[in-house]
């Protein structure tokens, strides 16, 4: 399937780091059907650590599909409260808050936030 994207346009970045027990993922770009499976892989990845949150870091994520709100959907299934979404762009705390997302994932304004809040 083509995304639309044109060339020199950002596809997903992904970048996972350790903070004490949290595991923090950067994603950046834009999230659509063509490349979401990573994100889905490094979720799946995070989850299989016991214990301590995993925050997703969307400051440089531009562009998210339907896909993606079921990857974080199934995520949320698998994680509850563990999950956590910060440093949301305008587009995705609108496209989040149309379709529920963020009624149901925690959502913090940053990552420091997101590591301090002890909900888990």
């Amino acid at each position: 399937m083509h995304s639309g994207r044109s060339p020199g346009q950002a596809a997903l970045s992904l970048s996972t780091r350790e903070a004490g027990p949290a595991t923090v993922i950067a994603v950046g770009g834009e999230a659509d059907l063509d490349n979401v499976g990573g994100l889905g892989a490094a979720l799946d990845a995070a989850a299989r650590s016991p214990e301590g949150p995993v925050v997703l870091d969307l400051a440089e994520l531009t562009f998210a599909d339907s896909t993606t709100i079921n990857v974080l959907l199934r995520a949320y299934g698998v994680l509850g409260p563990r999950l956590r979404l910060a440093a949301l762009t305008p587009f995705l705390e609108r496209v989040l808050g149309v379709t529920g997302v963020s009624e149901v994932v925690p959502v913090f304004r940053t990552v420091a936030e997101a590591l301090e809040n002890d909900a888990v």
